[in-house]
């Protein structure tokens, strides 16, 4: 099986709300991006201006207003305010609706999602650890009755998912560290991680991590999707779209800065305190489309098969439409289906 490469568009539910982001997904199947993938925060980055639209009731309204995208989460804490089970029969739901059009995309979390429901934040061992019982519990649930499970975190006692789809939705993990990343190459359909960082963290870390856990398992590169968030600012104004980036200042501080932060003021006041330069550096910032698709051809080159195209500007019908005319034709006329 050849690994098919994808398009996507990256639904910010961080700074739209759910209505209005339900309109650009609908436009986004339009203009011909293959798929659409969308955050599950509890809380925004910004607290001014921000939103946080839960994922899964709005994937199934945008389930109903599509008919070809693949929709997923990019990504979903399957281990903290969700029990595995609650996830299971979500997604078991989601996937009976829409056939092999649903993906779950899972990490290990966020401070900033699950400290405000009065959860002790743990260290990472812990986390990948709650990941790790998270998805194997999610997956027995979706192919057996009857599952008791007592694990280290969780408890399930004579559970059944009654709603399943004829073939399980696809777990996809999201990983930007290397033991993530070969959980991924183990036992995932698919591995999610974003750009913009050192080019030596995916050729020296993080692909040879995934080939890693590919290999362990004794399975294909063809078996796992690998999926990368780009992110991307292209408009025919260069200010317009360097300015763009500023409201995702937020993903340009470093773990070290952020990973503990549990308040959106905090994270926007350090997020503020950064120059444009800095806010900008993990995107493409482009107006030329030629040279835009050359930067993109270079993630392509890596390895990865399915992009997710994130722009960062308020007016996202103008990055629809440009995606749409000017970007996506070039690449489908270099990589023909």
């Amino acid at each position: 099986m050849t690994v098919p490469l994808r398009f996507g568009y990256k639904a910010s539910a961080e700074q739209f709300g759910p209505g209005e982001l339900l309109e650009f997904g609908v436009l986004a199947e339009q203009a011909g991006f293959d798929s659409l993938f969308v955050s599950d925060h509890f809380q925004p980055w910004n607290h001014e201006g921000g939103h946080a639209p839960a994922a899964i009731p709005w994937l199934g309204a945008l389930g109903a207003r599509t008919s070809r995208m693949l929709l997923g989460t990019s990504v979903l804490t399957p281990s903290f305010r969700y029990h595995p089970g609650v996830v299971a029969q979500a997604f078991a739901t989601l996937g009976s609706m829409f056939p092999d059009r649903i993906v779950l995309g899972v990490g290990t979390g966020e401070a900033l999602n699950e400290v405000a429901l009065g959860i002790t934040w743990p260290d990472q061992k812990e986390r990948f650890a709650r990941l790790k019982e998270a998805i194997g519990l999610i997956e027995q649930l979706w192919t057996e009755d009857d599952v008791t499970h007592d694990g280290p975190f969780f408890r399930t006692e004579h559970a059944t998912i009654y709603d399943r789809p004829e073939r399980p939705v696809p777990i996809y993990i999201g990983a930007s560290g290397p033991a993530a990343t070969r959980l991924a190459g183990r036992r995932a359909a698919g591995w999610i991680t974003t750009s913009g960082k050192a080019p030596e963290l995916y050729t020296d870390t993080l692909l040879p991590a995934l080939q890693e856990g590919i290999t362990a398992a004794g399975r294909s590169a063809d078996d796992v999707d690998t999926l990368i968030e780009m992110k991307v600012s292209f408009d025919h104004d260069r200010e317009r779209a360097l300015q763009d980036t500023r409201y995702w200042a937020p993903l340009a501080l470093t773990p070290e800065e952020k990973t503990t932060v549990h308040d959106p003021r905090e994270m926007q006041r350090l997020a503020d305190a950064l120059p444009i330069e800095r806010a900008a550096s993990r995107w493409i910032v482009s107006t030329d489309p030629d040279e835009h698709v050359e930067r993109i051809e270079e993630v392509l080159a890596l390895g990865f098969r399915h992009l997710v195209f994130h722009g960062p500007g308020a007016d996202q019908r103008r990055f629809i439409e440009l995606y749409g005319t000017e970007i996506l034709p070039r690449l489908r006329a270099r990589h023909p289906a």
